[in-house]
């Protein structure tokens, strides 16, 4: 149940979930490649890849610095291929990376639409494709996608029908891939939050303070997924887990320790 020597490559990793599954995975020793883009200080918005790899470095991994735009084909083949000179290769994906306009038909430019289709959809898609070269020479290779499970609930797209498709379409990539790559060993999982999580997402454009203190850290998802990339991942693979259930599967009955504020209820997340 380690990670030690393990080389991770997890996209969108300076801030949020993505640094939390990172430095959850330093504790073990795991090599980490931070690609993002937040190469320089960002106004509003806290760490950027150097920072990141310090807080992973200080938890006891190696950390990998690389400025990558999921969007572009050329910066993901470079950041692969640095991964690969520096570590000897790469053992886990975590396609975290994403974009996120909670808005409706009328009120969801094409410009964002198509963010949201570039970072969530095309960027899982084509890290997964210059990933899995390297990911089949690993001894239990995996992928984990921070994506939802898949419902065809109306519900689901009626308020945000542009970063449903996106989000739902990861979690394709899940259902796919994990049959596309079943006999060959590389595990492709789904991991969602029970609750909102308190990142910028959350503060900024869901629902601010208060939201955020409804919310769990990013702790609860980096524990869930050090269990799920700890798993053989030739018995692991196409689920669609969810963070608390993980847990609760493997003996964790109070979750007090992870709520931002124990004195509030806890706000359900989207497609949960």
């Amino acid at each position: 149940m380690s990670l030690q020597g393990k080389t991770i490559f997890i996209t969108g990793a300076s801030r949020g979930i993505g640094k939390a599954i990172a430095i959850r995975a330093a504790q073990d020793g795991a090599n980490i490649v931070v690609a993002a883009k937040t190469a320089q200080p960002h106004p509003k918005l806290q760490g950027t890849i150097f920072t990141a790899v310090e807080e992973i470095e200080k938890a006891g991994g190696q950390g990998l610095a690389c400025v990558v735009d999921v969007r572009s084909e050329d910066l993901v083949e470079a950041a692969i291929s640095q991964a690969v000179d520096r570590f000897g290769g790469i053992d886990i994906l975590v396609n975290n990376a994403s974009a996120i306009s909670l808005t409706g038909t009328l009120h969801t430019t094409m410009k964002r639409y198509d963010l949201m289709h570039s970072v969530n959809v095309r960027g899982t898609y084509l890290c997964s494709q210059k990933a899995i070269p390297h990911l089949l020479k690993a001894e239990n290779p995996h992928i984990l996608n921070l994506s939802p499970p898949l419902s065809m609930d109306p519900r689901w797209f009626k308020m945000h029908c542009a970063y449903t498709m996106t989000k739902y379409g990861m979690s394709m990539c899940v259902l796919g891939m994990a049959e596309e790559f079943r006999k060959k060993g590389v595990a492709v999982n789904a991991l969602w939050p029970q609750t909102t999580i308190a990142t910028a997402a959350v503060a900024n454009i869901l629902g601010g303070e208060q939201m955020m203190r409804q919310s769990r850290t990013p702790a609860v998802v980096a524990d869930a997924a050090h269990w799920i990339l700890t798993q053989d991942s030739r018995q692991c693979t196409g689920n669609f887990f969810l963070d608390e259930e993980v847990l609760r599967a493997n003996g964790v009955e109070n979750f007090d320790h992870y709520a931002v504020d124990p004195t509030q209820d806890l706000m359900p997340d989207l497609f949960v």
